[in-house]
Formats: structure tokens, sequence, C-alpha cells
């Protein structure tokens, strides 16, 4: 997530206890391997990546991964390999797209797209010698669940509609990557459904009806419709920090609502009281819940299977305010 800044200061709230257990009711069946999601975490926020800033050799590493995980869940390139290469500060970015095609002949052409950044910043001011800023909880546990919901997803073959499951680079430098591949996109007229954007899931929120947030919320029917479709689980809710802190213009999701004008909106669980590293060298991944985020990421599931099958577009803009 790009720089925010909250009561005058820069985000970052202390969490008292790692694995912090979440007050929310779990009912949904955890489908997604919380080992699983601790080792890619810990992969992807090691100091062997270097903090994964756009342009160095630590993201190469990070994305050849991305791409080696997706090779092995089948998932296949959606242009000519997975990367969606583009320069920023003459520098080269590339996002990492992977592609599952739906099984209708009809509704295969329309896509859903489920995002999320795998940049950080490389470095950050120094504690106890230790100057890599390894984002674990930005954007590694949102590069988690992507891949873990491709796997799935893979293993379920059972979407009507396709969807393109992105990795975005170049967040951090202002949204480059996701504004370049929403542009490339649009040029191919390519049918988006929804844009679904996964940002900072690491931890669980504290007295929350709901497992995470939607930013944007008000701009869509797409948190009712994921509820309803979630067997009226409450998955996703309304945090007015968000709104206040206009987070839906802050992340990925947001150049393809203004490239397409469609639901493009982002789930996240850091809520501005439960994380004290944001963009700080503890972002680390032992002080993030994998067991939370397993779980998370399972009750994103039957929303998303939904999504992706419903005859009609059931999820519209309510608000293009």
């Amino acid at each position: 997530m790009r720089n925010i800044t909250y009561k005058g200061k820069i985000v970052g709230l202390t969490l008292a206890v790692a694995g912090l257990l979440s007050c929310n009711a779990q009912t949904t069946e955890n489908v997604i391997d919380s080992k699983e999601v601790a080792e890619h975490l810990e992969y992807l926020s090691s100091d062997d990546l270097l903090g994964r800033k756009t342009g160095t050799a630590g993201i190469e590493e990070a994305a050849s991964f991305i791409e080696k995980e997706f090779e092995s869940a089948g998932i296949k390139p959606y242009f000519e390999t997975y990367r969606d290469s583009f320069q920023v500060k003459n520098t080269d970015g590339f996002n990492i797209v992977g592609y599952l095609e739906g099984s209708d002949e009809k509704l295969k052409n329309e896509f859903i797209v489920i995002g999320a950044h795998y940049d950080h910043i490389g470095e950050g001011k120094p504690v106890d010698g230790d100057a890599i800023a390894n984002g674990a909880n930005d954007n590694a546990a949102g590069t988690v669940a992507v891949l873990a919901l491709a796997k799935e997803f893979a293993k379920l073959n059972n979407n009507k509609r396709s969807i393109l499951f992105t990795l975005f680079s170049a967040e951090e430098m202002g949204l480059v990557g996701s504004k370049h591949l929403a542009k490339r996109l649009k040029s191919q007229e390519l049918d988006l459904y929804v844009m679904f954007n996964i940002e900072m899931i690491g931890v669980p929120m504290k007295a929350k009806d709901y497992q995470a947030y939607l930013t944007g919320f008000e701009k869509s029917n797409l948190a009712e419709k994921f509820n309803e479709y979630s067997n009226g689980e409450k998955v996703l809710g309304f945090l007015p920090q968000a709104q206040q802190m206009s987070l839906f213009k802050r992340s990925d999701n947001y150049p393809f609502y203004e490239t397409f004008g469609v639901p493009s909106q982002t789930v996240s669980t850091f809520d501005f009281s439960n994380y004290n590293y944001y963009h700080h060298v503890d972002d680390e991944a032992e002080k993030l819940d994998p067991e939370f985020m397993s779980e998370l990421i399972s009750a994103l599931i039957p929303g998303l299977t939904k999504m992706a099958n419903s005859e009609e577009k059931e999820i519209k803009m309510t608000s293009n305010e």
C-alpha cells in the first residue's frame, strides 16, 4: 500500500501479540494450507529478496518464484510470457499475469482480475543494523493470497468466466504497474467484470463482525453480493477509516476503476489499530498470522466462485463519485 498518513503521522500501529486471534466467526471450510501460506510468506519476505524493490535482483527472484508457482498450478501466461513489461523512472518493471480460461463458451469472454502488488520499498530506516524492508504484510501477504487462489481455482476448474491472476510491480512508485496493465487490457477491449485486489491481510482485525474490509465500499454492491454468495457469512464489511483515508485510491484497484469504470476494489485487514510495521524494516513474516490468512483466503473462495459463475453480471457500480 502506498504511503498513508493518519491523524498527522505515517500509519503504523503496534500489534501487541503476533498471532492475535480473530473474534470473527469462521464458518467456511478452511481449504487453504496454512503451512504452505507460511512457507511462501517466509520466502517472499526473506532478506534474500532484498525488499523486492522494482528494478532490483530481489524482485526478479520474486517474479521467477511466482512464475514457477503459476506453471506448477496449471495457470497459463495471458500474454506470450507471464511478464507484462513497462518502464518506470528509467527502470524495467514487470507485472506477472496468469490466465485461467473460463469453461462457458459465452461467459469465458468476460474476465475477473484477482490481483495484488508483489513489490515493496527495498530499504527503510535501519533498526539494529537491519535496513532491508521485507514487506511481509505489505504485500507479500496479498501475493501469497493470489497464488493460493490461483492454485485452488485451477484445481477446482469450475469457473465459467475467465480469471486473470495478476501480481503488480511498482505499486510503491505510484501504482505504475497496474496503470500500465489496465491501459493495455483496455486497448485490447477486454470485457472486465470485476477487479478484486488483495492488500495487507496478514493479521486479523479486532472487534469486527466481518473478516476483511472493502475499500470503496459504497461505490458498488460488491460486498453485499459477495456476502450473499458466501452463504450469508459476513466476509466483507465497511471500515470508516478506509473511507476517511481514501484507501480506494491508494492501491492497484484504482487504475482499473479509472480505466474500465467497473467494480474495482481492495480487500484488506490492516485497520489502523492492528499492525505497527507499515513501511518498516520489522514488517517480517514472523509477525503475521498464517493460520488466519489461510482462513480468510478460504473464506474468499465461495464468493469468488459465484462471481465467476453467475449467469448475469450481478455486481454493479452504485456510485461514480
